[in-house]
């Protein structure tokens, strides 16, 4: 029996429909070793994937395919990276999509497909004078309503600039590193491991924060 009921598969299918354009990559890397949540995710994605022939799914085992996990960055499980066949835009998810964080990965893979943030002009303009790299970590739980705005938005600027990764991290799934990063309240961000805030702030809020980092 799968995750999801007809009707969201219906209502995804047309979503995919209406706003894909080109083909996306989807590679889930997985582990037999202590993931609770990799069979569920795995069966999240393959549904999804399931409803468009763009969208191509990936599974990877994390300890046998090392050097691929390497190769995107990929540090632990579950892990997602949401890209094109020829390039990577440094999108990545660690956890299961789950709850409201659900739309995060529709949205990650309407936006790669169209290889279009849609963010506004000012904040192109912004991250195009960007010299420095910046590594954004938002830290998010399924059950918070204002999460997946912090993420989505991460995950826009690191496919508008090849200067911006965004990683997308479960709380509670990694509790270690949200107690790293002192993580209280979500959805938390932090750019280059020197700025920190939280909310869902609006676009032209939460961009010059993150640009203080670069």
């Amino acid at each position: 029996m799968g995750l999801l009921s007809d009707n969201d598969k219906k209502q995804i299918k047309q979503m995919f429909e209406s706003g894909m354009k080109d083909d996306v990559e989807i590679t889930f890397f997985t582990s037999t070793n202590s993931c609770d949540y990799c069979a569920d995710t795995q069966m999240i994605l393959t549904e999804v994937a399931s409803l468009d022939p763009r969208i191509k799914l990936q599974v990877k085992d994390f300890e046998k395919e090392r050097e691929v996990a390497e190769k995107l960055h990929i540090d632990k499980v579950p892990g997602i990276s949401v890209g094109k066949h020829d390039k990577d835009f440094g999108i990545r998810y660690y956890g299961i999509p789950s709850g409201y964080e659900f739309s995060t990965i529709l949205e990650d893979i309407i936006h790669v497909s169209k290889g279009e943030s849609d963010l506004n002009q000012r904040t192109l303009s912004q991250i195009a004078n960007l010299k420095n790299p910046i590594a954004i970590k938002v830290f998010i739980t399924p059950t918070c309503p204002y999460c997946p705005r912090a993420a989505i938005l991460s995950h826009k600027l690191a496919l508008a600039s090849p200067l911006i990764s965004a990683e997308v991290v479960e709380a509670i799934e990694f509790p270690t590193l949200s107690n790293k990063y002192g993580v209280q309240a979500v959805p938390k961000i932090v750019a280059n491991d020197k700025v920190e805030f939280e909310g869902a702030l609006p676009e032209d809020d939460f961009v010059p924060r993150i640009m203080q980092a670069g």
